[in-house]
């Protein structure tokens, strides 16, 4: 997979779920967030399976295992959250 510079300059550090939304920290301090509403698969998840978050790809993408979705940190900060209606 190619990545663009900003995507490899724009790293998560932690993400975790938090009042409806997906809570992400950089690595330059900054905090993102988004409501789970605006993802298919995330909206009509248990608590459990949006709770657990993987961080991938070298801090550039998060993973859901027990969802099977994945985004990409600047995909999110662009307003791409994935399957939106």
């Amino acid at each position: 997979m190619k990545y663009s510079i900003a995507e490899l300059a724009v790293k998560a550090i932690k993400a975790w779920y938090e009042n409806h939304q997906i809570c992400i920290m950089l690595e330059d301090e900054r905090e993102i967030r988004f409501p789970v509403q605006k993802n298919n698969r995330l909206k009509n998840a248990s608590v459990e399976e949006i709770s657990n978050i993987e961080i991938i790809s070298g801090g550039t993408g998060l993973h859901w295992p027990l969802l099977d979705e994945d985004l990409s940190v600047m995909g999110i900060m662009e307003g791409r959250f994935g399957g939106v209606i």
